[in-house]
């Protein structure tokens, strides 16, 4: 039986800022955060650790919280028996990294909560993702696994050290530099083949279910195509995105996308919704843009650049990581609808129209019969259509008001620590729609937070990673200073401000300074001051967001290209030529490194606008050059008047 949260002491992670570890802080688990205190006691006391990562707006991490670690008796099995350690994988991403890829080694797969067993030395020698509490289907549960493994690390601890020491090994490989080789055209085409024979024609997107944004692989097929001239290729890009903009997955009332989509149509999402995805789909939307001109793209964009800076603009400027996909103990409560709701709020004529419209049912298509608003995807480029403005306007009044009904209800959490490489990225988005669109007000908000991370996170000349609560203490990892220095190279293309590329090339020396590695031409992931176990990893491949040695090469190229200094240029050569071996193994996880490619191959080019900026034709020269889809060219803005 459960002890109440309420009425129990909390545990070791109170202290903490991560919203994720305190909301563990007064599980009846005995947890430790990462540290000299956990990893001393693990080996004093001879204890296995059982280290749990995840982040604040993972459902499945909820779903074990309440069922296993609110619960008493797995609690005194972790206490007892082990040394329970829990990670926010947003604020140790270098721990989550080494032990994901051993468990993916250990079971070919991986996810959150990570779920690992570690020796008193941090080698892994079991580990998992969601355990239930108790045995389900013929597969142990969390209690029962628990005991085994103690069993196994007391009774059979020379065959528990000899797995573990070959896992870490494995892992260690895995960190080891291959083979490089100057970057060419034939790196792209391969992934272009393997993106066209997953490619869903029917629905956009790769593959089947679950499907996630492909942002960074459409940026790189709307390269290729401007290279190849492929219609194909463009074709991939405007179904996709044609879908995702009128599916499920895209909030129609408050804008912004889900985290990924349950279905393979784009229908019903999982409902997190986090910056990382939405400054990445703004990016792409604004490319296909510009690459196309259609007005559902730059509506999506903007109402996306909307949802960023209502719902996760701090006041202090810098963005919140994610917004939950729970509310009220439920899964897109917070996002569904019935089709009384709908009526009530909008009137039963115009309920009835917006119920047809967006496919709000009686039955529902979500659970106890709500509907997850969607349209088709020819009804969501109509209603961007400016020639149908009226119809436009009608329907934009009553998202509008259904958005104010949906203010009413319990929000979902909101994970308000400030992550570098997150920011960073939310600065390329607002500063390339701001330019693209004429939006000044993005590009103020683009300027407002850099002086924010510039301030508050690199209050020394050397960045950290991660603010929250006035605190921030952590060193940054590589892709928080790559990621802020193409942010601030956007703001210098927006603005013409030459604030920016100083502190670009800045961040450029300090990467240099932290994170080279001897032994290739490329740049480990960690700071020494982080001591990463088992390996000091380079994170090679573009996932969720690009990898800090792809950001590394395009920020060192962009420098170079634009300051006239080679030295930058052979840099991001060599960064690009030391993962040879990573994309002829496995193109589809390159995507942004091979979109660099596809600037280095193309050459330098300089959009040059010159003119008093308050002047409107300078406003209206700079936007012209911004409408083009020139995705390899620098365009800066030049005031003759300017120190």
């Amino acid at each position: 039986m459960s002890v109440p949260a309420s009425t129990r002491r909390p545990n070791r992670l109170l202290g903490c800022t991560s919203p994720y570890l305190l909301q563990h802080a007064h599980n009846p688990v005995d947890w430790y955060p990462w540290g000299d205190e956990a990893l001393d006691k693990a080996r004093r006391e001879d204890k296995p650790i059982f280290l749990s990562i995840g982040y604040s707006s993972c459902h499945w991490c909820h779903v074990m919280e309440r069922e296993s670690f609110e619960d008493e008796a797995i609690a005194r099995l972790l206490n007892e028996r082990f040394v329970p350690i829990k990670v926010d994988r947003e604020e140790r991403p270098d721990l989550d990294e080494v032990y994901m890829t051993a468990v993916q080694l250990m079971h070919g797969q991986g996810g959150w909560p990570l779920s690992v067993f570690l020796t008193p030395d941090l080698r892994p020698f079991y580990g998992g993702t969601y355990f239930p509490p108790e045995d389900r289907h013929g597969h142990p549960g969390l209690k029962t696994l628990l005991e085994r493994l103690d069993e196994v690390y007391r009774g059979q601890r020379g065959e528990l050290e000899q797995a573990a020491r070959r896992v870490a090994e494995a892992v260690a490989r895995l960190a080891s530099p291959e083979e490089a080789a100057d970057p060419k055209a034939a790196w792209v085409d391969a992934a272009v083949r393997a993106m066209r024979a997953r490619f869903d024609d029917v629905h956009g997107g790769f593959g089947g279910a679950p499907k996630f944004p492909p942002a960074m692989g459409l940026m790189l097929l709307l390269r290729a195509h401007r290279r190849t001239g492929d219609r194909t290729l463009l074709h991939m890009v405007e179904t996709t995105l044609d879908h995702m903009a009128a599916g499920g997955i895209h909030d129609h009332l408050g804008g912004g996308f889900a985290r990924y989509s349950t279905d393979a149509e784009w229908r019903i999402p999982h409902f997190e919704k986090m910056l990382v995805d939405n400054a990445l789909l703004v990016l792409a939307y604004v490319e296909a843009w510009q690459a196309t001109g259609r007005p559902l793209y730059e509506r999506v964009a903007r109402e996306t650049c909307g949802f960023v800076l209502r719902e996760l603009r701090a006041p202090d400027g810098g963005f919140a990581s994610a917004l939950d996909a729970d509310s009220e103990g439920q899964e897109g409560r917070f996002y569904a609808w019935t089709r009384a709701e709908v009526e009530e709020a909008l009137g039963a004529q115009e309920g009835r129209a917006f119920a047809a419209r967006f496919e709000v049912t009686e039955a529902g298509n979500w659970e106890e019969g709500r509907s997850v608003l969607r349209l088709d995807p020819e009804e969501a480029h109509r209603l961007a259509d400016p020639r149908r403005e009226e119809t436009r306007a009608g329907v934009d009044r009553q998202r509008a008001t259904l958005l104010a009904a949906r203010a009413r209800r319990v929000p979902p959490g909101r994970d308000d620590k400030v992550v570098a490489s997150w920011n960073g990225l939310a600065l390329s988005a607002l500063a390339r729609a701001g330019a693209a669109f004429g939006e000044e007000g993005y590009v103020e908000a683009a300027r407002d937070a850099a002086d924010f991370l510039l301030g508050r996170l690199r209050p020394a000349g050397r960045l950290l990673h991660s603010y929250r609560l006035g605190r921030a203490d952590l060193p940054a990892f590589l892709d928080d200073c790559t990621h802020l220095g193409l942010g601030l190279l956007d703001l210098v293309e927006a603005t013409g401000e030459a604030r920016w590329l100083e502190a670009a090339l800045e961040l450029a020396d300090e990467i240099e300074g932290r994170f080279r590695d001897p032994d290739s031409g490329a740049y480990l992931y960690s700071d020494p001051a982080h001591a990463t176990p088992i390996a000091r990893t380079r994170g090679g491949e573009d996932g969720a967001t690009p990898a800090g040695n792809s950001a590394a090469a395009h920020l060192l190229l962009r420098l170079g290209r634009l300051t006239g200094r080679p030295e930058l240029e052979e840099r991001a050569r060599r960064v690009l030529a030391a993962q040879a071996a990573l994309v002829e193994r496995a193109p589809s996880a390159c995507h942004y490194l091979l979109c660099v490619v596809e600037s280095w191959l193309a050459g330098p080019r300089e959009v040059v606008v010159s003119g008093a900026a308050a002047d409107p034709r300078t406003r209206a020269l700079h936007r012209t050059a911004w409408r083009a889809f020139e995705p390899h060219a620098v365009r800066l803005p030049l005031d003759p008047a300017s120190p």
